[in-house]
């Protein structure tokens, strides 16, 4: 977790930089309750197909990311953001470039 961020304007765009070939990441806020973290993902590169114990909400900050939850394709673009259910398969794929703030809060509620 990057504690000089706090308490500063962010523009979520410029916090990571895309890296040919690769998924960067950087998480921005560590918490027993949650992190946020942010990804800049190549074209061509994904997350495979996984589930997670908690619910999941992606906002997508640049680009198009194509979003798979229970084998339903979703295509959600700058500005958008998804809730991906728990318990639910899911997967992230890069059609093309794409920046997303991953919000994880680690509630049963």
């Amino acid at each position: 977790m990057d504690n000089n961020l706090k308490g500063l304007p962010l523009n979520l765009k410029d916090l990571v930089n895309y890296q040919e070939g690769s998924i960067v990441s950087r998480e921005i806020l560590r918490k027993r309750s949650g992190t946020l973290t942010i990804f800049a993902f190549d074209k061509g590169q994904g997350l495979s197909e996984h589930t997670a114990p908690f619910d999941a909400t992606v906002y997508i900050i640049d680009g198009v990311a194509e979003i798979r939850i229970d084998k339903k394709i979703h295509m959600v673009k700058e500005g958008q953001m998804i809730i991906m259910p728990s318990n639910i398969p899911h997967a992230i794929n890069a059609i093309e470039k794409f920046k997303m703030l991953l919000i994880m809060i680690r509630s049963e509620d």
